[in-house]
């Protein structure tokens, strides 16, 4: 995952050099503040900024869970998909109850020591999610149909559930 620095007179004018010199858009770059330098008599002041590529970041997370869940000693293949602008990353394994855990704990602790990783490298948040073989979405519509069925049984019977 390469930074790159750019300074400017002003914050946008660095970000408009980030923006020209990696071609990219504004909204596919990550931008960190960097330091300000106060101008001294016949200086201005500049502003530098640290720009990263999501794409970058996209690809470092894939790597980082790879090389973790070898560690742990799973074999496993991390297939990566963008929904909304946030990546998601399905994790395909050898052993897919273990990873997840009961009720999904070992899955939440693994996103949590990747989201904690990734914020140190970069020094900002960022938003991604880790799925094991499509655990989320199943438990999603589970919890959609059961709110469905609730309701119709309250409709039904117009007495309150929790």
């Amino acid at each position: 995952m390469e930074k790159h620095k750019f300074t400017g007179k002003t914050r946008e004018e660095a970000i408009q050099q980030a923006v020209e010199n990696l071609q990219e858009l504004e909204e596919n770059l990550i931008i960190l503040d960097g330091e300000e330098q106060k101008g001294g008599l016949f200086k201005s002041k500049k502003v530098e900024i640290i720009a990263i590529e999501k794409r970058d970041v996209t690809k470092y997370i894939k790597e980082f869970l790879i090389e973790l869940l070898k560690k742990l000693g799973f074999k496993a293949n991390v297939e990566v998909k963008t929904k909304e602008g946030t990546p998601n990353y399905t994790i395909y394994s050898d052993n897919d109850a273990l990873l997840i855990g009961k009720n999904g704990k070992n899955l939440k602790a693994l996103s949590v020591v990747v989201n904690q990783h990734i914020n140190k490298e970069i020094g900002k948040n960022y938003k991604f999610i880790i799925d094991i073989n499509s655990y989320k979405e199943k438990r999603e519509k589970q919890l959609e149909q059961l709110a469905r069925r609730v309701a119709r049984e309250v409709a039904s019977s117009k007495i309150e559930v929790k």
